[in-house]
């Protein structure tokens, strides 16, 4: 790190500060984060200009700065909590066992501990997490990303926003509705590929909300908003059940829209929300600059996809029938060894509990196939396929929706 370099850029920001700058406009500007601005504005208030000054980050204590009668005690407990039948282990059970033997103060502090214990090399090894088939995007292969998120007005009227935003260029496209009917997804999914253009990825990723893929009741449900989306050749992939981490970025645009809008405004009526969304809208194609893109704003221009005419929302508007395509799902496999999709239950296998796998349902080959991955370092292997037979005939593509190049491996998605 340039101390001196990050030093100029500590003094320009309180020197905004002061001059009244709000901290969202310093923020942008300097590309730093909300706790970065807190932290130096405080020490800034601690110390004045001195404590813009980097500290040391070396630690006041180490652990052979421990008496050896100390050391010896540490590792003395650890053992003996290691060698009973039942129990924990870690830094509080020892400073448990301390007090239980009335050992003299003071105590050694959990990280003091645990600094022991590393160099007795007796720190037990962090549970690595089990690998997760995240769908990957490339340049040939963008991804989106859709959902939705509610406000309530003064009357108790609730404002539904639907969000889709490329996860590549940054560009989004918003609706506003009072529900979140069937129809109204679909009418946001034919809005957004009028104005940002079907992806050319032809991925999308969301959630299972019954909204999107047809409720919870029926088997082998597949409701409109899924059959829309295979009408013009795009995949969904429906990412874990409870798990809304996993869509981070459109989760952050929803906290974006309001914080940066609807929580700055009074709104009486669903019509005032949707006369003012505009401006938002404008606000973040021209003046967010989202952190993904150095910098830059969104730019949508690298949405190459086709934008939907009004002959194709005609054609899309009626009941739809199943089309050739691909559906795609992630899901944990459960303790019993079977993962849950569309209201059904499909054996995966029990050395799979508590791993993530991707499903894929191929309607035109009406298949159901089941890929593992055990790590990043591993290959994509196959474990389970099956029949899907649909009870509807399944229709070819559109020429008009058919990519120009070849469709995306599964191997490669995740």
């Amino acid at each position: 790190m340039d101390e001196q370099r990050e030093r100029q850029v500590r003094r320009k920001a309180i020197r905004w500060a002061v001059q009244g700058v709000s901290s969202a406009v310093i923020r942008q500007r300097l590309g730093r984060s909300r706790t970065w601005l807190s932290k130096w504005w405080r020490r800034f208030e601690r110390s004045g200009s001195r404590g813009l000054r980097s500290q040391s980050r070396r630690p006041q204590h180490r652990p052979e700065q421990y008496r050896a009668w100390v050391r010896r005690q540490v590792v003395r407990l650890r053992r003996q909590l290691v060698r009973q039948p039942i129990g924990l282990i870690g830094a509080p059970a020892i400073r448990q066992a301390w007090r239980r033997e009335q050992l003299p103060s003071p105590i050694p502090s959990p990280a003091t501990i645990k600094r022991i214990l590393r160099v007795a090399h007796l720190a037990g090894r962090a549970v690595k997490p089990a690998y997760f088939p995240a769908p990957r995007a490339t340049p040939r292969y963008g991804l989106q990303a859709t959902d939705w998120t509610e406000r309530y007005l003064t009357d108790g009227i609730k404002v539904y926003a639907f969000h889709t935003l490329d996860l590549t260029s940054r560009a989004a496209h918003q609706t506003i509705s009072g529900n979140k009917a069937s129809a109204t997804v679909r009418a946001h999914a034919l809005d957004t590929w009028k104005v940002l253009g079907i992806p050319d990825s032809r991925s999308v990723q969301l959630d299972n909300d019954g909204v999107f893929n047809g409720g919870y009741k029926v088997r082998r449900v597949m409701g409109q908003f899924v059959r829309l989306c295979l009408a013009v050749g795009v995949e969904l992939i429906f990412l874990p059940f409870g798990e809304a981490e996993r869509n981070g970025d459109i989760e952050s645009f929803n906290h974006l829209w309001n914080q940066a809008f609807y929580n700055r405004r009074h709104f009486r009526s669903l019509a005032r929300v949707a006369e003012a969304s505009p401006e938002f809208a404008a606000w973040y194609a021209h003046d967010y600059l989202p952190s993904r893109l150095n910098g830059h704003p969104p730019h949508p221009a690298a949405n190459r996809g086709r934008r939907l005419s009004a002959t194709d929302r005609r054609a899309l508007s009626a009941p739809l029938p199943i089309t050739a395509g691909r559906i795609h799902f992630i899901r944990q496999v459960e303790p019993d060894g079977t993962i849950r999709l569309l209201n059904e239950t499909w054996p995966v296998g029990k050395r799979l509990a508590g791993q993530s796998v991707w499903a894929t349902i191929t309607t035109h080959r009406q298949t159901l196939h089941i890929y593992h991955r055990r790590s990043a370092n591993r290959s994509v292997r196959l474990v389970r396929q099956y029949a899907y037979p649909v009870s509807e005939p399944v229709v070819p593509l559109r020429p008009e929706f058919r990519r120009p190049y070849p469709r995306r491996k599964v191997s490669t998605m995740l």
